[in-house]
C-alpha cells in the first residue's frame, strides 16, 4: 500500500514539474520501447525492423511484411506495481502501401484512495477506500508508403495521447512522427525515425476539488499544482544495419543506432543542445528457427560519490523461436544493475493471421 501511495505522489510530482514551455520527461513512457526482439538488441532496430512491430520501431519498414500480423508484449515495472502492455496489428494494402495500428498502455492499478478515510465526525471508516489507476495511454496510426524513384520506404505515425491519474486530473495529446528506410544495392540497411517532429503537445483538466483533498501532500512535497499544457520536444532515431550470411545455415544481423535528444542530458555525448546515445544489437539466426541476440545501450555518464564520473551502461540479452505462424520472442535486460531500470524479463507474441499470399 505504501509503495503504490509512493508511486502516486511520483505521478504527481511529475506533473508539477512541467509548465507551457516544453518538458524534459513529457510522456516518457513512449520511450520504453516494445517487442523483446528490439529490446534485446538494445533498441537498435530503426533500420531493420520489417514486421507488426515496425509501428513503433519505424512505420516505414511495415512495407516489409507479407501476412496480416498482430504483435502482443507485457511487461512488469516497479517490483511488479506498474504495468506496461502493448499491441499492434498491421496489414499490407498492396505492394506500394501498408498500414498499423497499435495501442500501448503503462499504468499503475488498485492504487489506494484514503483521502476519505475519515468521515466528518472523525471516524475511521475503511469503507471509504476507494481504489483509482494512473495510467498514459497511446493509440498509434500508421501508414507506410514506397517511393520507387528515390529507392525508399517512409512511413508516418499519427499518435493520439491519454493520460488518465483516478478523477484527479486527464489529459489528451496528440502528435507525428515519421520514418524512412533505405537499402543499397551491397544489402546495407540505413534507418531514420524522427519522433515528435511538430512536437506533441499534451492538454491537461484538474479535478481541483480532488486535488484539494490531496492538497497537503503536494506541499509536503514543495510542489505546485501545474500549468495546463506541456510539450515533448522531437527526438531522432538514426541506424544502419547489414544481414551476413555466415553459411546455409547461420546468418548474423548487425546494427548502430544513434538516439538524439535535442537537449542536456547525462548521456555519453552531451552539451546544452543536443544529446547523443549510442546502441549496438547483434542477431544470430539459425536456419530462420532459433534466434540468440545481444545488444548494449544506454551509455550514461553517471556521477559517483566523490564527485567523479563513471560510465554505466545497459546490456541486453533475448532468444527468440519463429515457429511457422507464431513468433515467441525473449528479452533480459538490466543484466548486473548496470543501469537504474527496475525491470528484467520481457515476453512478446506475433502471429502471422493468414497464410502468405
Amino acid at each position: 500500500m505504501r509503495t503504490k501511495i509512493l508511486v502516486l505522489l511520483l505521478f504527481l510530482i511529475h506533473l508539477s514539474g512541467f509548465s507551457q514551455g516544453s518538458s524534459k520527461y513529457s510522456n516518457e513512457f513512449l520511450n520504453i520501447g516494445v517487442d523483446a526482439r528490439s529490446i534485446g538488441m538494445a533498441n537498435a532496430v530503426v533500420s531493420s525492423t520489417k514486421d507488426v512491430n515496425s509501428t513503433y520501431w519505424n512505420p516505414a519498414g511495415l512495407l516489409n511484411i507479407e501476412r496480416d500480423e498482430i504483435s502482443l508484449m507485457h511487461s512488469n515495472y516497479f517490483a511488479n506495481i506498474a504495468n506496461y502492455n502493448y499491441i499492434s496489428y498491421a496489414k499490407k494494402v498492396d505492394e506500394q502501401s501498408a498500414i498499423g495500428f497499435s495501442l500501448i498502455r503503462f499504468g499503475v492499478d488498485d492504487i489506494m484512495d484514503t483521502t476519505q478515510l475519515i468521515d466528518n465526525q472523525g471516524n475511521i471508516d475503511f469503507n471509504r477506500i476507494e481504489l483509482f489507476s494512473a495510467a498514459d495511454y497511446a493509440f498509434l496510426f500508421s501508414y507506410a508508403k514506397k517511393n520507387n524513384f528515390l529507392n525508399l520506404n517512409y512511413g508516418l505515425n499519427i499518435k493520439i495521447i491519454r493520460r488518465i491519474i483516478g478523477d484527479f486530473a486527464n489529459s489528451w495529446g496528440f502528435g507525428f512522427d515519421i520514418g524512412i528506410q533505405h537499402e543499397n544495392k551491397s544489402g546495407w540497411k540505413f534507418g531514420l525515425m524522427a519522433r515528435d517532429i511538430t512536437t506533441t503537445y499534451n492538454s491537461w483538466s484538474f479535478n481541483q476539488q480532488r486535488l484539494d483533498d490531496i492538497q497537503d501532500a503536494i506541499e509536503g512535497q514543495n510542489q505546485e499544482i501545474p500549468e495546463k499544457s506541456e510539450v515533448t520536444l522531437p527526438k531522432l532515431q538514426l541506424g544502419i544495419s547489414k544481414e551476413f550470411l555466415i553459411n546455409n545455415e547461420y546468418s548474423l544481423l548487425g546494427a548502430f543506432d544513434l538516439f538524439v535528444l535535442f537537449d542536456e542530458t547525462n548521456d555519453i555525448i552531451s552539451s546544452e543542445i543536443i544529446s547523443v546515445n549510442p546502441a549496438l544489437g547483434f542477431e544470430l539466426g539459425y536456419i530462420d528457427l532459433v534466434y540468440l541476440r545481444f545488444g548494449v545501450g544506454n551509455f550514461q555518464n553517471e556521477l559517483q560519490y566523490d564527485s567523479s564520473q563513471k560510465i554505466s551502461f545497459q546490456p541486453n540479452f533475448g532468444i527468440g523461436f519463429n515457429m511457422s505462424n507464431i513468433e515467441i520472442n525473449y528479452a533480459f535486460t538490466d543484466i548486473g544493475n548496470q543501469s537504474v531500470a527496475l525491470y528484467s524479463n520481457i515476453f512478446s507474441l506475433k502471429f502471422n493471421l493468414n497464410i502468405l499470399r
